[in-house]
């Protein structure tokens, strides 16, 4: 288990402030941001690269705050990558191992683990400069993993990549993970990565943890405007509190929206694009929320549509491609946008 207690660092105009977070062993934990809002700094401070300013760092209960990185038993994969230009694949993937002056035939039989484990026994003689972005991950990852570290580091490993190969590596850094259980920190500001990878999430801003939770807790029960915003909400409004005919509503101007929620005064509440239905204005539904709209604007975004709504508050819902085309939808066209009570979350 690693646990970071009250750990601050000041880096020029970056301070990192007061982070408190325990990572279970053998966890996939994603650190999810925006760009400079310090999560490289959380994991070089793991790492020992960096002593905090304040705060202790321990691992399975032992202090290691000031332990030079090497004896912390770490493996670090930046961004790029940094393979040794002039070492083959081969060479790379042992270098850890020979620094540790390890029996050749231990070498041997890790090299063979980390070969059939990310399928790159035909890239062996082959150097860094002749191998695909991919390619490039897979050997990285292998030198990382072929050391047996108690910790893997990943520091954006997918944004280099494109999207397909991106898709696929996700799976099988997951693949992975599951086989060898290796308690993971992984970096990023995509939170399709953490949707996928993660069992726990936690969402950093301005150099501050603001959430830490499951992708269900983090991306469905957001605490702060922020943070559902960052995860996509994009539908998010102030309101107040009321209760008409025995059920909590939301007022926010003239709308009224059906929630459920133990909340009263002055409250956020959030709901996703894709928790909202688009259908005829007169279909009847049980759904208790129902607000016709005008369709303002229509953005292809590959299979999925975004369309943006006048629904007495702006509203963006998604829809199909086809389902776009069946329902004829252009701007101007009056449409109904129906939701469920549970789709709306409300928040302080």
């Amino acid at each position: 288990m690693i646990e970071l207690r009250n750990v601050s660092k000041r880096l020029g105009d970056f301070h990192l402030d007061d982070i408190n977070l325990i990572i279970n062993d053998h966890e996939y934990f994603v650190i999810l941001g925006p760009t400079g809002t310090g999560k490289t700094v959380i994991l070089e401070t793991v790492a020992g690269m960096y002593k905090p300013d304040r705060g202790q760092i321990y691992f399975d209960g032992a202090d290691i705050t000031t332990c030079y990185p090497e004896e912390r038993n770490i493996a670090f994969v930046y961004q790029d990558y940094m393979l040794f230009p002039h070492l083959n694949v081969r060479k790379n993937i042992l270098f850890g191992l020979k620094i540790r002056k390890t029996p050749q035939k231990v070498m041997e039989a890790q090299l063979e683990k980390m070969v059939t484990l990310l399928g790159i026994g035909h890239l062996l003689e082959r150097y860094p400069s002749t191998l695909s972005g991919g390619e490039q991950q897979r050997v990285a990852i292998a030198r990382a993993l072929v050391t047996e570290p108690d910790v893997l580091l990943l520091d954006e490993p997918l944004s280099a990549l494109d999207p397909r190969t991106k898709e696929n590596f996700m799976q099988e850094l997951k693949g992975i993970h599951e086989q060898i259980k290796t308690t993971t920190i992984h970096i990023t500001h995509d939170f399709n990565e953490a949707l996928v990878l993660a069992d726990r999430i936690g969402i950093m801003r301005k150099g501050k943890m603001i959430q830490v939770g499951t992708p269900q807790e983090v991306f469905y029960k957001p605490k702060t405007h922020f943070v559902a915003s960052f995860v996509g909400m994009e539908n998010i409004y102030e309101g107040q509190v009321k209760e008409v005919n025995g059920q909590k509503v939301v007022q926010i101007g003239d709308v009224h929206l059906r929630v459920l929620t133990e909340e009263d005064g002055k409250v956020n509440i959030a709901v996703r694009p894709e928790d909202i239905i688009l259908t005829q204005v007169n279909i009847e539904t049980t759904a208790q929320n129902v607000l016709k709209c005008c369709v303002e604007e229509i953005i292809p975004q590959g299979p999925l549509v975004k369309v943006k709504l006048d629904a007495g508050i702006p509203l963006v819902a998604f829809i199909t491609k086809k389902g776009a085309e069946e329902m004829e939808l252009s701007p101007g066209r009056q449409i109904a946008a129906i939701f469920k009570t549970t789709a709306v979350h409300v928040f302080k």
